[in-house]
Formats: structure tokens, C-alpha cells, sequence
């Protein structure tokens, strides 16, 4: 039989406050198999104590046959988590595929099937918004990571700003199948100074930056995936000049 596993967590647990923190660090203990000896910091006064004995900043803390692993952060590296801070495409991939499975519902609500053309439309459409809708969030953050790499945007400032709204509008139009005259051209260019940005930064001078494609906060590596994004754009432009919509 082999023996019990047992950790120690000291966690917030206040009339006003329960540590969300602490409850997920309890919860994984739990789902590895471990008996958690639990502890409740039920004051201010108790957890500045706490955090002046062990020399911590911040709680919940746990520890795992005497050493101290330390938040719930650490706690997931210490089962063999993917460290935050790493480099992911996990946001843009979660994009792709919630814009997929709308425009497979919509096209299955249109024409009693999924798989049509205007279905492949709408995906390359509700993407395009999507990702818009992530730059706007936090427009100035978006901007400075984009002058990172966007071609235009080093030459002239402002159109890191504008650059969502035009995606945003290219996305709704094409979705809508109205103004192909204005909706067309503006994905063809905005995902072609796009497509050379990305291309140039990464193949050309073999640079190692983080995309601004879903806003300017996450870890997503410029590369295919970003490159990707902008021949989807170029693509629908040319399809509906070359005259689906007409």
C-alpha cells in the first residue's frame, strides 16, 4: 500500500474575502491525491503574520514534505503545468476555432447544412471580427506591440490605431455581404501590409517578437500562425473581388 501524500496550505479565508487562489490550489492538491492539512487565514492580522514568518509576499501558500512550493502558480509548474509566461498560440487557436464552429452554425441555420462556401466566408469574416474585438479591448497596448513589426504602422503612427477598426468593419461587411466595393479592397490591403509585416520580421530578419494578432497583452509568437491570419484576409478580399458578391 503505498503511503498517504499530505501537503500543507495556508490559504485566505475571510468573511469578505476568499481567496479564489486558494480554493483552485485546494482543488489540485485534491485531484493529485493528496490529504491537505488545510489552514485558514481568517484575519488581516493573521495573514500578515504569516507572510512575515515565511518570508512570502503573497498567499495561498503550499508545502509538500516540508519544502515549500509556494503559490497556486508554482503549485501547477510543480505538477508539470505550462509555465504562463511561456510562448502559446492557445488564444489564437481558441479564435480559429469559435469562429469555425459559428460560421458552421450559421451556415446550418441558412441552408440546413454546414458545409457550404458561404460558410468558409463567414469563418474567415467572424475571425476577422473576433481578433478585432480582442486588438480593441486595449487599443493602446495593441498599438505599441504592433510597431513592433507592422511595416506601416513604424511610417506612420496612427494607423497602429486605426488598424482594428478597419478589421473589425473589413469582418462585419464580408460577414454581411454588403459594400464589397469598400469592404474587399480594405481586407486587401490591410492583410497585405499585414502579410509582408509578418513575413519580413520573421523570415527575413529572423526576429523572435510576440504577435499583437489578439491583443497586446498575451504571449502568442509572431510567425506562421500571424502570417496565416493576413493571406486569410488577402484571400477573402480577392474572392469577393473577383466577384462572389457582385
Amino acid at each position: 500500500m503505498s503511503p498517504v501524500k499530505k501537503a500543507v496550505l495556508y490559504r485566505m479565508v475571510m468573511p469578505e474575502h476568499l481567496c479564489p487562489s486558494g480554493l483552485k490550489a485546494l482543488h489540485l492538491l485534491n485531484a493529485k491525491g493528496y490529504a491537505v492539512e488545510d489552514h485558514w487565514l481568517k484575519t488581516r492580522a493573521e495573514t500578515d503574520a504569516f507572510k512575515a514568518q515565511h518570508g512570502v509576499a503573497t498567499t495561498p501558500q503550499v508545502f509538500i514534505d516540508g519544502q515549500r512550493i509556494g503559490g497556486y502558480s508554482d503549485l501547477r509548474l510543480h505538477f508539470g503545468a505550462r509555465d504562463p509566461k511561456a510562448r502559446t498560440y492557445k488564444p489564437v487557436i481558441a479564435v480559429f476555432a469559435v469562429a469555425a464552429l459559428m460560421a458552421l452554425a450559421a451556415s446550418q441555420a441558412a441552408f440546413h447544412t454546414p458545409l457550404t462556401v458561404q460558410a468558409a466566408e463567414w469563418f474567415v469574416a467572424f475571425s476577422m471580427s473576433l481578433l478585432a474585438m480582442l486588438k480593441l479591448r486595449d487599443v493602446e497596448t495593441f498599438s505599441t506591440m504592433f510597431l513592433n513589426y507592422d511595416l506601416l504602422a513604424r511610417r506612420w503612427v496612427p494607423y497602429g490605431y486605426i488598424y482594428p477598426f478597419a478589421e473589425l468593419a473589413a469582418g462585419v461587411l464580408m460577414a454581411a455581404g454588403v459594400l464589397t466595393w469598400f469592404a474587399a479592397p480594405l481586407g486587401l490591403v490591410i492583410g497585405g501590409i499585414g502579410a509582408v509585416s509578418v513575413f519580413k520580421a520573421v523570415y527575413v530578419d529572423k526576429r523572435d517578437l510576440k504577435c499583437a494578432c489578439v491583443g497586446g497583452d498575451t504571449n502568442v509568437p509572431l510567425g506562421f500562425v500571424s502570417l496565416t491570419e493576413n493571406l486569410f484576409m488577402v484571400a477573402m478580399g480577392l474572392w469577393m473581388l473577383a466577384g462572389r458578391h457582385a
